[in-house]
């Protein structure tokens, strides 16, 4: 118990340091409002042309907005600490490579929830100018809180296997569309083979919960993406020793 205290500890102080470098990052408040900006014409567009007074498309398209807006804040969480010398400064004091990676990613977590707040507002309009089902809008946040969560450990990830932080900005953006996106291409040219992809497909999972579908398997599958690459990104500090 000592131990897992003293791993919170430490990765507070790392949480703390990284809160305050993202909330006063330029970056991170541009791409923040390209995806305010871009959700919000979205939601908008399709609320007052198809007359749609539901959630739905918003939740839908999500995947693929936070996709594109996730790497370019999570790109230098560590590539930076590499390309600066940082990091072997900070490997040398008693800080373990797992304190590192969890207070990183738990900075950028939270800075993205704070970006999709003021989303808020597009249900509570829905509700001003008409009847809302709350329920699936609940489950759609929810649920949006663990794509985040898998889109930030692959997004730190990326970001541990590079110096570079353009080149771990193409690593997470082609793993996040990979998941999002393109594998529900491939069910086109390998039919046989939809159960298995569907399985691996964030897409899929993602379309549960848009639809207002909170299904334990769903939350796990993107608990376990959380996990597999918050592993990987620890193994990938470990080998830098």
């Amino acid at each position: 118990m000592q131990s897992i205290s003293y791993t919170i500890n430490k990765s507070n102080v790392i949480l703390k340091k990284e809160l305050r470098h993202i909330f006063f990052s330029p970056i991170a408040y541009i791409f923040s409002a390209i995806f305010l900006i871009v959700s919000g014409v979205y939601f908008f567009s399709r609320f007052f042309i198809l007359q749609q007074n539901d959630m739905q498309d918003f939740f839908s398209i999500l995947p693929l907005i936070l996709s594109l807006i996730i790497p370019p804040i999570t790109m230098g969480l560590l590539s930076s600490e590499f390309s600066s010398g940082s990091y072997e400064l900070i490997s040398t004091q008693s800080v373990s490579t797992l304190e590192i990676i969890l207070g990183k990613f738990f900075s950028a977590v939270i800075f993205m929830l704070f970006a999709l707040m003021p989303t808020i507002l597009y249900p509570m309009t829905l509700t001003f100018l008409g009847r809302l089902d709350i329920g699936p809008v609940i489950a759609g946040y929810i649920g949006s809180i663990f794509l985040i969560m898998a889109l930030c450990a692959i997004g730190i990830f990326a970001s541990s296997t590079t110096k570079n932080q353009i080149v771990a900005l193409i690593v997470g953006l082609a793993i996040m569309i990979s998941l999002n996106m393109f594998l529900r291409y491939l069910t086109l040219l390998f039919p046989a083979s939809v159960n298995f992809i569907e399985v691996i497909s964030g897409d899929y999972h993602f379309a549960n919960i848009a639809r207002g579908v909170l299904d334990l398997r769903d939350i796990i599958y993107f608990l376990s993406v959380t996990i597999i690459f918050l592993y990987l990104a620890n193994i990938m500090l470990e080998n830098r020793k």
